[in-house]
């Protein structure tokens, strides 16, 4: 089992549900499964439509991955034990990353492993 970060858009093109469901491509099949019966973290970008929270607002756990009957080469990851931060986590403060992973060395973002 591994932990992930699952990104959730506000007006995503996605027939996402987060208390109940992750819709995603197969492009992250394979990451999304390695998580399957693990908890995750829900991320609000800053590019959603009408500008973003860019912070962490929830964890669930994945609970099952089935595939999308109607649309090709999509998947659902249904959620389990939703809830939601008191608080959203901002992406960074004061530039302190919650992802370790996220900040290069000379403090920048690492767009990459974004």
């Amino acid at each position: 089992m591994a932990n992930a970060v699952l990104t959730m858009s506000v007006g995503s093109v996605y027939d996402d549900l987060p208390e109940v469901r992750y819709h995603f491509p197969r492009t992250y099949l394979n990451q999304i499964q390695s998580a399957e019966g693990d908890w995750i973290v829900y991320y609000e970008p800053r590019r959603s439509q009408g500008g973003g929270r860019q912070a962490y607002f929830a964890w669930a756990r994945i609970a099952r991955v089935i595939a999308d009957t109607e649309r090709e080469d999509h998947f659902y990851a249904y959620m389990d034990g939703y809830q939601d931060f008191a608080l959203p986590v901002p992406f960074q403060e004061g530039g302190h990353y919650h992802e370790s992973m996220l900040q290069k060395a000379d403090g920048s973002t690492n767009k990459g492993a974004f």
